[in-house]
């Protein structure tokens, strides 16, 4: 059993009176080519230590551009959902602008794109809108983390402590072979009791967890720490 507190979906429970500080990304306007806003995002991430968080360490906001606050913006806050004194972090309208989503994937594919990942991850259940483009663009193989009842075949399960009591993930007990070289992607990262026990069961298959990709990272939550020494890479930071 995981001893981590974490959260369910994208459900951020009201901090301590943080100050909001922002990851964001600096892109060339997509005018200009797909191959110069790459190359512009490859070299932003070369020099923006920040971004890739190693060991899940992030001491410093990301230097704001017009591209990444326009994703931050675009991030939803809904007030007392799914219940009263919860902040919900809703990333449909993110999702539902073409641009926004392009850009975002296209960040978190070229932070990953010469780490030799093998198979991408995604949890349950935006994580499978990002990591199934992330894996077709990566050209590797997709393999969903689900709650507890959702794949058919036989599984693998790993418990971990909500604030609000307990949850279980699985995945398929052949989804991953020994030394495969995974990334694990889900939407937010806020106490990382998901993304934890995600790479636990993982880790259980012999996989090894090269990164885990979030789209929000919420400060103040302790979910870098809860990852220990796994590195990750969050685009937009609150």
């Amino acid at each position: 059993m995981v001893s981590a507190h974490g959260r369910r979906g994208s459900v951020a429970i009201a901090p301590p009176p943080p100050v909001a500080r922002v990851g964001s990304l600096v892109l060339a306007p997509r005018t200009r080519g797909s191959s110069v806003r790459r190359e512009r995002l490859r070299l932003f991430l070369l020099t923006t230590s920040p971004l890739v968080a190693s060991g899940g360490v992030s001491d410093d906001p990301i230097p704001p551009g017009p591209l990444g606050e326009r994703l931050r913006a675009l991030i939803r806050d809904v007030p007392d959902f799914p219940r009263e004194g919860v902040l919900f972090k809703d990333i449909t309208t993110l999702l539902g602008d073409a641009e926004a989503f392009r850009t975002a994937i296209d960040g978190l594919v070229d932070a990953y794109r010469d780490a030799g990942i093998e198979v991408v991850v995604g949890v349950e259940s935006r994580g499978f809108v990002l990591g199934g483009a992330l894996a077709y663009l990566l050209g590797v193989g997709f393999v969903p983390v689900r709650k507890q009842g959702k794949l058919p075949a036989q599984t693998i399960s790993v418990a971990y402590a909500l604030e609000y009591g307990e949850a279980v993930l699985e995945v398929h007990a052949d989804a991953i072979r020994p030394g495969q070289r995974v990334l694990i992607v889900d939407d937010l990262l806020a106490t990382g009791g998901t993304a934890r026990a995600s790479a636990e069961l993982i880790e259980r298959l012999g996989g090894q967890v090269v990164g885990i990709a979030f789209l929000i990272e919420l400060a103040g939550f302790g979910g870098a720490e809860a990852l220990g020494e796994r590195s990750h890479v969050s685009l937009i930071r609150f």
